[in-house]
């Protein structure tokens, strides 16, 4: 979808004319009341689920969540994938020629926020004639984006499904990101964000960054039992190459990550997730935060994700309440870390499809009404 429209960002900054890519699933019904915007994490896109053809290496990045029959079900509900303004799967970012220089935007793209994704998927939904969301949904850097949309267009939004977020990032976390965005600045190849002009990648910076990431992504219970101590080759190699098999697997995951993502669009997007903050304009009173918001909640958390705590979620619940909110909260045990909002966890599924049979109920009773 191409928007003529400029868009002005929380920056001061205007964003000119510009396109997203959007992919839908199901139908959406007479009155337009059963849309579900599904906002996507920091190296996803567009395309949440199915497949290209018939290639399960095209599956969306999250197929066993959306479709026919699963928790999401895409026979009663019409899903809506927006690839963010600034990522490298299609949308206008960093890649995208800056039409006032002719260049790519490179590193001179804007600066942009959560709330800036949410002003531009209102846009799309204008779009497609939807009005009223039955529900936003959204899972870590996602489930930034859900709870903004309950804050920004309160009217807009029936339900909120918020899984393994926050309200905030830690230190910790600004922490992680800033060390990601180093390995990349610093990288020979990077020539301050204008490598396109020289035919190259930042690939080193890239991988490195994120090798950093994956291991804020996975629990140590999962690290150990598929890893644990084990030599990939059989023997210690008294050097700086590959002994451990968790060396040989951060590497491989770093250097297909660098094959297909751009170096410039990772900064950009460690950068909205530093700047998600919207206690801070409130004095830090998440509760004030929330008050606009209209929608009724589901969070969930999970066990083992030390990126994201259940103690960040369970903010999050209190403030709502504070706010009489009616609120939902599940906190899953799972090994698998901050992934496991990704996974086939039955307990989590088994949450989410009754929250969207609820949400059907409730359909129906405004239609028949």
């Amino acid at each position: 979808m191409a928007f003529d429209t400029p868009l002005p960002l929380r920056s001061g900054a205007v964003m000119p004319g510009y396109a997203l890519m959007v992919e839908t699933y199901g139908t959406l019904n007479a009155n337009a009341t059963n849309a579900v915007l599904v906002c996507h994490a920091l190296n996803a896109s567009h395309h949440v689920a199915g497949m290209y053809g018939e290639d399960p290496k095209t599956a969306g990045w999250w197929d066993n969540m959306v479709g026919p029959g699963k928790p999401l079900d895409t026979r009663r509900f019409f899903v809506i994938g927006v690839n963010n303004l600034g990522s490298c799967f299609g949308s206008t970012g960093p890649t995208s020629i800056d039409p006032a220089t002719g260049r790519p935007w490179g590193s001179r793209f804007p600066v942009i926020t959560v709330e800036d994704w949410v002003d531009a998927q209102a846009r799309v939904l204008d779009r497609l004639g939807v009005t009223r969301l039955a529900a936003v949904m959204g899972g870590s850097l996602g489930g930034m984006q859900a709870l903004s949309w309950t804050m920004r267009h309160p009217e807009r939004v029936a339900h909120c499904v918020a899984c393994a977020t926050t309200p905030s990032l830690s230190a910790q976390n600004i922490a992680f990101n800033e060390v990601a965005r180093r390995a990349i600045i610093t990288d020979p190849e990077f020539h301050g964000g204008d490598y396109y002009a020289h035919g190259v990648v930042p690939r080193q910076g890239l991988s490195v960054a994120r090798m950093i990431g994956h291991i804020t992504y996975l629990s140590d219970d999962t690290m150990a039992s598929k890893f644990g101590r084990s030599l990939r080759g059989g023997a210690l190699g008294y050097g700086y190459d590959v002994d451990f098999q968790i060396e040989s697997y951060l590497r491989h995951q770093g250097e297909k990550f660098s094959g297909y993502f751009d170096a410039n669009t990772y900064l950009l997007l460690t950068r909205v997730l530093d700047y998600f903050d919207p206690a801070a304009e409130h004095g830090g009173d998440l509760a004030a935060a929330l008050a606009s918001a209209r929608a009724r909640f589901l969070l969930v958390s999970f066990t083992t994700d030390w990126r994201f705590s259940p103690e960040r979620s369970r903010e999050i619940v209190r403030a709502l309440l504070a706010n009489r909110r009616e609120v939902s909260y599940a906190e899953i045990a799972s090994p698998h870390g901050h992934d496991a909002f990704l996974m086939d966890e039955p307990h989590y599924h088994d949450v989410i499809r009754a929250y969207f049979e609820r949400i059907t109920r409730d359909l129906a009773l405004e239609d028949v009404a």
